[in-house]
């Protein structure tokens, strides 16, 4: 089982607005959409904060391997 930030970036009020909804968006998903939420989510928080992609990526739950943001 992997540690995940989502759901306190999601709640937190320092997260951007649209961030916090994609990540509820992907709480709520099925789970054969719930990474298609998390790149969304992640996409939105790598544009909006300064973060490398690979952090952002690890913070929501994704591999950091992956980056595509």
């Amino acid at each position: 089982m992997s540690f995940s930030m989502a759901r306190l970036l999601m709640h937190s009020p320092d997260v951007p607005a649209t961030v916090r909804d994609a990540l509820r968006a992907a709480a709520d998903a099925e789970p054969d959409e719930r990474t298609v939420q998390l790149e969304t989510a992640a996409h939105l928080l790598y544009r909006q904060v300064d973060l490398p992609c690979a952090d952002v990526r690890e913070l929501v739950g994704l591999p950091a391997t992956e980056c595509g943001c």
